[in-house]
């Protein structure tokens, strides 16, 4: 069975005028997941960043808000009008949610991505990958996660690449590097193999496009700046833009990533190129879950120095989370529209 096509607010009539709010602590991996179903519903959207230290957000997601972010506070982050949608991800975010839910009596349709911890009751929708445990009436699954890598924005960088990366000569392949997580550390065996493997594909002739991350450690960062300077790839890591991830993902021919990140995994694979996965030991068990799935359906197999020939559809969950979320709110205005007279 094919992909729905993206949702578009004019195509569902209730969320043709809504108003949304994305509610995060500003951690770009979820504040992405949450953007990427905002603009494929085409929502007009305010992004409330609410604090992610102190007090108020160890106690989350079961304590209050923090007084001085609350809507009574012109600088707070519940300040003003409240949405029609409010989309949330973090558990630091799970209080305001709840805040925003009581405010309204439960007119704000209120949506959260990944597991509250409270409860499938905690939002009107909430998506939860495959892999995870939390199943309700309300709650919607994907194998991969949301994020902002679109079919559009894809075509956009393969029709006008960034000129950093067009002159690059031979095979390219985007390497996507995570790090260091309360779940795994890299280790130096494991950052001497993931170079030798790299190094075999240099030798084959691949050019790489890298871009680490903020958690990468800083001994496999420099190492990998250098290889990618000694054989003519290109390196990025932040700090200059604009920002080439999306048409490193648009020009690749394969596509290597390590296996600390879900995120980048489901970006990966939403490009219909090979994606090849580095495994790191110790690798959470829930996103094991979510790599065998992707082999099983041929867009993944394990990285070994080499490119692998895969033949996949892509496969995007954004357009898939939309469409849910939009059936969810139409059902949830439903139970506040006034009754009409004859």
């Amino acid at each position: 069975m094919g992909l729905p096509e993206p949702v578009e607010s004019g195509s569902v009539p209730a969320l043709a005028q809504a108003h949304a709010w994305i509610v995060t602590d500003g951690k770009a991996g979820d504040e992405n997941q949450c953007v990427g179903v905002v603009e494929t519903l085409g929502l007009a959207y305010e992004t409330r960043r609410i604090p992610a230290r102190g007090p108020f957000g160890w106690t989350a997601p079961w304590g209050p808000i923090d007084p001085r972010q609350g809507p009574r506070r012109p600088q707070g982050a519940l300040a003003g009008p409240f949405p029609d949608v409010l989309i949330a991800s973090g558990r630091r975010s799970v209080p305001y949610l709840r805040a925003v839910r009581k405010a309204t009596n439960g007119r704000t349709f209120t949506a959260f991505l990944k597991d509250p911890r409270t409860g499938h009751g905690s939002a009107d929708f909430i998506w939860v990958p495959d892999y995870d445990d939390l199943r309700g009436p309300n709650v919607f699954t994907t194998l991969t996660a949301p994020h902002l890598v679109t079919p559009a924005r894809l075509a956009q960088a393969r029709a006008h690449p960034d000129p950093r990366l067009t002159g690059l000569e031979g095979r390219r392949v985007a390497v996507l590097v995570g790090g260091n997580s309360r779940h795994l550390s890299y280790r130096q065996a494991d950052m001497r193999r993931f170079l030798a493997d790299l190094r075999k594909l240099t030798a084959e002739g691949c050019r790489l496009m890298v871009t680490v991350s903020r958690r990468t450690p800083a001994p496999l960062r420099d190492a990998l700046r250098t290889l990618t300077a000694e054989t003519g790839g290109f390196f990025w890591e932040g700090g200059t833009e604009p920002n080439p991830y999306v048409d490193m993902l648009g020009l690749a021919e394969a596509i290597v990533v390590t296996s600390d990140s879900a995120n980048m995994v489901s970006e990966a694979v939403s490009t219909g190129v090979p994606v090849l996965l580095f495994d790191l030991p110790r690798t959470y068990i829930r996103h094991r879950r979510m790599f065998a799935g992707l082999a099983m359906t041929g867009a993944l197999k394990p990285f070994a120095g080499r490119i692998e020939p895969l033949d996949y559809a892509p496969i995007d969950a954004t357009p898939l989370v939309a469409q849910a979320l939009a059936k969810a709110y139409e059902t949830h205005r439903a139970r506040f529209r006034e009754p009409t007279g004859d």
